[in-house]
């Protein structure tokens, strides 16, 4: 329709697409159907959580005859999904099928334990107050608990030996911590993964990097900084980080050996203690 027009923002994206798809008559399972596409990804697109691809955009311009408009605007939408994206990192936690996550400095969030988690957030800049610090935990641990789901997600974590090593809250809670992080390991559908120091330089170096993978929808990335966190579902930009993952696993130490060294700095921490 040569009279449409889209502005940049992905939620007004999503708004047009789906004025387009009811002026056309069509439901989201009727479109998904024809434009070769899940429900469940239109509808984040028309929610603005989800930026379609050139190939998606493409097949809603044929199916719905908006005259490669909708194909065009993509390069005008920004690189963030929502203004918190770590909110609906949150919420994609809850559908993921996979979830494949490298720890650069600190334990990853799904496999923190109250204290040390509690210890993070004590030592943020600009200090948070106990009342922030509280809700903080609480949401964190949370999270967590798509760990225990009837059908979790398979979930890889990729962790720098520099997690280990760091003493966030002391011997007492690095121990439990690591002890934490053992028991987990043990679940069928946990693989742990430690990248020693001897590696040296590897791909993932300068961030923390989480890769979810769904049944109905394409994968998405997220990386961390101070800060500042960015949701990206650009298929260049998730493929990059998979690939730079997949490079970071292979220097990595087994699934039993880092367990067995997990173990034994959780009991170089227990000796410390005593």
């Amino acid at each position: 329709m040569a009279g449409m027009r889209i502005p940049k923002s992905r939620t007004a994206y999503g708004e047009e697409l789906k004025a387009q798809r009811e002026a056309a008559g069509l439901t989201q399972e009727k479109l998904s159907e024809l434009a070769i596409m899940s429900r469940t990804h239109i509808a984040h697109i028309e929610a603005g959580r989800r930026k379609p691809s050139s190939d998606d955009a493409r097949r809603l311009d044929q199916v719905l005859g908006t005259s490669g408009v909708l194909a065009r605007f993509l390069p005008t939408l920004d690189g963030k999904l929502i203004a918190d994206d770590f909110e609906q990192v949150r919420l994609f936690e809850q559908q993921t099928t996979m979830i494949r996550e490298y720890g650069a400095t600190l334990v990853p969030g799904l496999l923190q334990t109250e204290a040390y988690a509690r210890a993070v957030f004590a030592s943020f800049f600009p200090p948070k107050s106990r009342e922030q610090c509280d809700n903080a935990v609480v949401t964190r641990l949370r999270r967590a608990k798509v760990l225990d789901a009837p059908n979790p997600p398979v979930l890889w974590e990729l962790i720098d030996e520099a997690v280990l090593r760091r003493p966030v809250g002391g011997p007492a809670v690095m121990a439990a911590q690591l002890r934490h992080i053992g028991e987990l390991g043990d679940r069928e559908r946990v693989r742990l993964h430690v990248l020693p120091f001897s590696v040296g330089a590897h791909p993932l170096l300068e961030s923390d990097l989480m890769l979810l993978c769904f049944d109905d929808a394409p994968p998405i990335a997220y990386v961390e900084a101070l800060y500042t966190g960015a949701l990206h579902d650009d298929p260049v930009l998730v493929r990059n980080g998979q690939t730079a993952y997949a490079l970071a696993l292979s220097d990595a130490m087994s699934h039993a050996d880092s367990l067995a060294l997990i173990k034994s700095v959780a009991e170089e921490y227990e000796h410390d203690e005593r």
